[in-house]
């Protein structure tokens, strides 16, 4: 079975990196890219703390919520870094950068 997103949609954009590494990616985030980390981060948190108010253990399930959000902002952050260095998500600022 082929998973490589890539053999079935073509990209819309200029393709800069088809097979992107891990540090080429987590250095392309952009500024937008940590705003949505942080932001989903810390709704996490706040979240956490107020579902863990009622049985108290605010401060676990704070850390837990937390560490939940760092996780999925970090995964949606990079799939969008990705997604730019692959030509699926518009990316001018990417291919200024790398194609000089």
């Amino acid at each position: 079975m082929n998973t490589d997103i890539t053999a079935s949609v073509k990209p819309e954009y200029p393709v800069v990196d088809r097979n992107p590494p891990f540090t080429k990616t987590v250095a392309n985030f952009s500024t937008l890219d940590y705003l949505r980390l942080t932001t989903i981060t810390g709704i996490s948190v706040t979240v956490g703390y107020l579902s863990g108010i009622k049985p108290n253990i605010r401060g676990p399930s704070m850390v837990t919520g937390g560490l939940i959000g760092l996780m999925g902002g970090f995964m949606y952050a990079y799939q969008n870094s990705a997604g730019r260095l692959m030509g699926f998500f518009p990316n001018d600022d990417e291919v200024a950068r790398y194609k000089k």
